[in-house]
């Protein structure tokens, strides 16, 4: 035989208190006094109580569940920065519900939509594109989106990101300053707002210095598509986006580390370059991975830890006020120089 559920009114006649005083103990925010949260969670723990978040929710209106949609978790920095953003609203009482969605429209529509069944008091966004329709449904059912690490053109989404147009004028003054004459890129998904600023950054920043951009491959962000870029721009035996004498380029910027972990592996174990005495690299978003010495590569560091609070920040204000206006915040981060641009000396 099954094991009655405890419920909240036998917590309060074993506490001696009323049924919404429970309610209240196990409500974050809620006004109740600390003897009286003490005895109902003595209560509760002689007795085995579990609350019903869900039941909860439909009495309060709020969840406190915030959905977060991602593309892809193989880029190192969307880990990273989940477990921060997941600890940050813990603090604040809430959970995370995370779906994973290939970047196409139907699909990320889908997905939203679904979320929203699910009730979710607001909803993270990262390395996904939404159509303005999208967010025009989610201010209508009361749901507001925050973009992580992403931006759009549009003013019904508010956003958190790195300053990525001046990490790519960063990279462009560090080759300058280290003599480099033919530098090149691998660009990411074209449709991402961090690709589109970290490249414009860069070029800027060339010509600002009287360089130009000598040749230019695209790995969409994928591992595999960056190391074919990679191959593409330095064999010696192939011209694809390169200089007209054929050159191969002396300087390469990657559009995030995972993808220029993979221009490495290529460089180093398929075409024998040494980096950096043949090639410097540098990458963007300064994982952990890039601070080993199987890659010491110099990359912008995204100030994740600044990035979480302000999207939580962000979240909270919108949840609190659906109707004020969306912000669009750039956090400048630093160029972190490694030994894939500065050969070290040897100890």
């Amino acid at each position: 035989m099954s094991a009655t559920r405890v419920t909240s009114i036998e917590v309060a006649k074993r506490a001696g208190v009323s049924q919404s005083a429970v309610s209240r103990a196990y409500t974050p925010g809620a006004p109740v006094s600390q003897k009286t949260a003490e005895k109902v969670r003595k209560a509760a723990l002689e007795l085995g109580y579990q609350p019903n978040s869900l039941a909860r929710s439909l009495i309060t209106g709020k969840s406190r569940i915030i959905g977060f949609i991602v593309a892809y978790l193989d880029n190192q920095f969307y880990p990273e920065s989940l477990q921060k953003l997941s600890a940050r609203l813990a603090e604040e009482g809430y959970h995370m519900l995370i779906f994973t969605v290939y970047n196409e429209p139907e699909k990320v529509a889908k997905t939203v939509r679904e979320l929203m069944t699910y009730q979710v008091d607001a909803i993270v966004a990262a390395s996904v594109s939404l159509s303005n329709d999208l967010a025009a449904r989610c201010k209508a059912g009361g749901v507001p989106m925050v973009l992580y690490n992403r931006s759009q053109d549009s003013d019904l989404f508010s956003s958190v990101t790195s300053d990525n147009l001046a990490g790519g004028r960063a990279v462009a003054r560090h080759f300058a300053e280290l003599g480099v004459e033919r530098p090149a890129y691998i660009a990411g998904w074209a449709e991402a707002s961090t690709q589109r600023d970290r490249e414009i950054g860069f070029r800027r920043g060339l010509e600002e210095r009287g360089l130009k951009l000598f040749a230019r491959g695209e790995g969409n962000f994928n591992y595999q598509q960056a190391r074919a870029a990679a191959r593409s721009l330095f064999s010696p035996n192939k011209r694809i986006e390169r200089g007209e004498r054929g050159e191969l380029p002396d300087a390469l910027f990657v559009a995030n580390d995972h993808m220029a972990f993979a221009a490495m592996d290529c460089l180093r174990h398929e075409l024998g370059l040494r980096i950096p005495e043949d090639v410097k690299v540098v990458g963007y978003d300064d994982v952990a991975i890039a601070s080993w010495p199987s890659y010491d590569l110099t990359s912008v560091r995204q100030p994740a830890d600044q990035m979480v609070a302000t999207t939580v920040e962000a979240l909270l204000q919108a949840i609190e006020n659906p109707d004020a206006p969306p912000t669009r915040i750039a956090i400048e981060g630093p160029l972190i120089v490694r030994g894939s641009t500065q050969k070290r000396e040897s100890k």
